[in-house]
């Protein structure tokens, strides 16, 4: 069954669910190859965003598609199999980050906005060009967005991929950075500040 291969364009049909299930917990090689090319690439989707290196994606997939196969019978079904995936991936993402030698961080205190004596803002932000709807162009700001997001050291990041984009609420982001909630509000609350900075250079109103 090892290594999995990835394919490169996941299948837009959406399994039954309950079905898939029944036949994983059969041990049924062709579900699990199923699960594979379904679920694979958006799982390494979500890998690359936590993980710079591909290598480094790739072998967090593999450790998620292996750590659900062994878990299979103790999965409920009470939430969508993307769901339970979605999460055992990130979490391998994030014990992937955590086997790596610690670099010391930069300081974003740069991107950070200062304030006057009042509490005001120094500086006013500047507005930014309002989005349209066209899904070219929206899926152009969600990568840059992603880019941007990868310049921030990765204690902060890790905040911002999994509030803002993976969708975890406060709870689930400390007890997978196993920190306490009031730290992830904290790196939170600056590291969206530090990406508005790096962000508004690409997204300010052009002056009329």
């Amino acid at each position: 069954m090892w290594p999995v291969t990835i394919p490169r364009n996941p299948d837009p049909a959406r399994p039954d669910e309950t079905t898939l299930l029944e036949r994983l917990r059969a041990g049924e090689d062709a579900a699990y190859e199923e699960l594979v090319r379904l679920y694979g690439p958006r799982l390494l989707a979500v890998a690359r965003r936590f993980l710079r290196s591909e290598d480094d994606a790739q072998d967090a997939v593999q450790d998620a598609f292996l750590n659900a196969f062994r878990s299979i019978n103790s999965f409920e079904g009470q939430a969508r199999i993307s769901t339970w995936l979605h999460r055992i991936v990130v979490n391998a993402s994030l014990m992937k980050l955590r086997t790596r030698r610690r670099k010391p961080e930069q300081s974003i205190e740069e991107l950070l906005p200062n304030f006057l004596e009042d509490g005001h803002m120094a500086n006013l932000a500047t507005p930014w060009r309002k989005a349209g709807e066209d899904q070219v162009e929206l899926a152009q700001l969600r990568g840059l967005l992603l880019r941007k997001a990868q310049e921030l050291p990765d204690s902060f990041r890790n905040v911002l991929l999994l509030r803002d984009i993976e969708g975890l609420d406060t709870e689930e982001a400390a007890q997978l950075l196993e920190i306490s909630t009031a730290a992830v509000k904290t790196r939170l609350h600056r590291a969206r500040l530090a990406l508005r900075e790096l962000l508004d250079p690409h997204l300010r109103r052009v002056a009329e």
